[in-house]
């Protein structure tokens, strides 16, 4: 079984890092780091307050002009060290991750981590590609070009769940655009954030261009946002604190920011009657099971098509009971523990009123006997399509299942949400998966698979599920700014367009 990380020694100059190091805290309160899968405090730190926003913003508005001159050669150079450093340190990186998280180390290792050193790696190539028009004569008197210029100075809040890799879609697009940023992490998951920053200016990326305060939301996040030299706002987090970090952005005293939201997500999982149904069972466990179900495109609500239902529903039980739980630090663990107590409480709370409701639990639906925040991979069916179950964002290891008949229905059903950040769809026959495709509004469409993702492609929400992109070349071009340079090329005082306003 892999060693656990001594998080106190690591970090025993303070969790804020501002200006290229650690430092304390000046909040005046007490914020703890727990093991969720023994209870144990891993670390007892200060969290940050507004003094220490302002100190983090003011290094970033001071490090942000450097950094923004720079070429996009020697951005590009320091974003490819950093992902050597990564791999480098993958391992560390790997446990405390799964130390903070409770996430097994087989996703850590296998995921969490390779997913950031490619990211890092995507982006440093990124870097040097901006997106833009030729220069060119587009008025027959002129010259016109596309610059794209960094925002200044972002403010970006990550959630829980990815703590590393939600700080790496944070971080490295704004950094590859030339801005600086501030980072505001979950005061839960502080570590492999730290360790990223840290990185960060190992990698020869200046001091002040990456810093990372970690508290709370009141004390922290909202001062973040409202921060006057705050350019920008990328949130990751549920719909209901996206609401009030929109309207943070747009108070008066904060001026008008940019702002990029992830939100939640409430993925519909449509299989169709010709479908594999060995793959959609698997791809069923897979993605309502990832992350312990805490992942805002996982499977959530399966739609399954009358002919394959019954047969559907007893494989994935069937599957889900295999599943084993254990300790995050042993290789073997399938599923580790929820984030905190109090979110494995949700989870049970929100089976427990589907079962009082009327729904069928029919595998799981309980905490079973183990030290730590853990709740069996569960299963339910015979819940309504309005039912909170099936239309709230659970954010544990919770599939719904439902039957449908026409494939209208099918498509319909899975639209009938507020929400539009991912789905899949399953079957054979190429006609019905490229019209699932079509008509699913969501900002992601799997086919006959769900929850894979690459850096080269977009991910970002419609509707509830906000908007902006995170990855991909798109995702750099939201932190960027497009100016349109126009020059004259005739070198005559008089133009002819003068005349439209006065004649001499």
């Amino acid at each position: 079984m892999a060693p656990r990380p001594d998080a106190a020694e690591r970090f025993a100059p303070g969790a804020q890092f501002v200006a290229g190091r650690l430092v304390p805290g000046t909040s005046g309160r007490t914020q703890t780091v727990t093991d969720p899968a023994t209870g144990a405090e891993v670390l007892r730190y200060e969290p940050a307050g507004p003094a220490d926003v302002d100190a983090a913003v003011a290094a970033a508005a001071a490090a942000q002009p450097g950094w923004g001159a720079a070429t996009p050669g020697e951005r590009s150079e320091a974003l490819y060290r950093l992902a050597g450093l990564i791999a480098e340190r993958a391992q560390e990186f790997a446990y405390a991750e799964s130390l903070q998280c409770g996430k097994p180390v087989r996703l850590s290792t296998g995921f969490d981590v390779p997913g950031t050193v490619d990211n890092a790696a995507f982006f440093a190539g990124a870097a040097r590609l901006p997106e833009g028009k030729a220069a060119g004569e587009y008025s027959a008197d002129h010259t016109s070009a596309i610059r794209r210029e960094p925002v200044g100075v972002v403010g970006s809040i990550a959630p829980w769940n990815y703590p590393l890799q939600m700080a790496a879609w944070k971080v490295l697009p704004a950094v590859a655009a030339g801005n600086a940023i501030v980072l505001k992490p979950s005061e839960l998951t502080p570590l492999t954030s730290l360790m990223f920053a840290d990185a960060a200016v190992d990698a020869g990326i200046p001091a002040g261009v990456v810093n990372v305060v970690c508290g709370t939301g009141p004390d922290a996040g909202e001062h973040l946002v409202s921060h006057p030299d705050v350019a920008m706002t990328s949130f990751t987090g549920s719909t209901a604190v996206g609401r009030r970090v929109a309207a943070l952005a747009a108070t008066a005293g904060a001026g008008v920011k940019r702002l990029h939201l992830e939100l939640g997500g409430k993925a519909p999982f449509v299989v169709f009657d010709d479908a594999d149904l060995e793959a959609a069972v698997h791809g069923a466990v897979a993605g309502a099971l990832i992350n312990t179900g805490q992942d805002c495109t996982a499977a959530t609500r399966a739609y399954v098509q009358r002919p394959l239902y019954d047969a559907f529903t007893d494989g994935v039980a069937a599957l889900m009971a295999r599943v084993r739980l254990g300790d995050p630090f042993d290789p073997a663990t399938d599923l580790g523990p929820l984030v905190s107590y109090a979110q494995r409480d949700r989870v049970a709370a929100f089976v427990d009123r589907a079962r009082a409701a009327g729904a069928r639990v029919v595998t799981g639906g309980r905490a079973p006997d183990l030290k730590g925040a853990y709740y069996e991979p569960t299963l339910v069916t015979g819940a309504a399509q309005d039912s909170e179950i099936v239309r709230s964002e659970v954010f544990g290891p919770v599939l719904a299942v439902l039957p449908f008949d026409t494939d209208d229905e099918g498509i319909a059903l899975a639209n009938d949400t507020p929400y539009g950040l991912a789905a899949s769809a399953w079957s054979r026959d190429a006609y019905r998966t490229a019209r699932a495709a079509r008509e699913i509004r969501a900002g992601c469409v799997w086919l006959n698979d769900h929850i894979p993702i690459i850096s080269e492609m977009p991910h970002g929400g419609y509707r509830a599920s906000g908007f902006g992109k995170d990855m991909s070349a798109y995702s750099f071009e939201e932190y960027t700014q497009i100016k349109h340079v126009m020059q004259d090329i005739t070198g005559t005082a008089r133009k002819e367009w003068h005349r439209t306003v006065f004649t001499l």
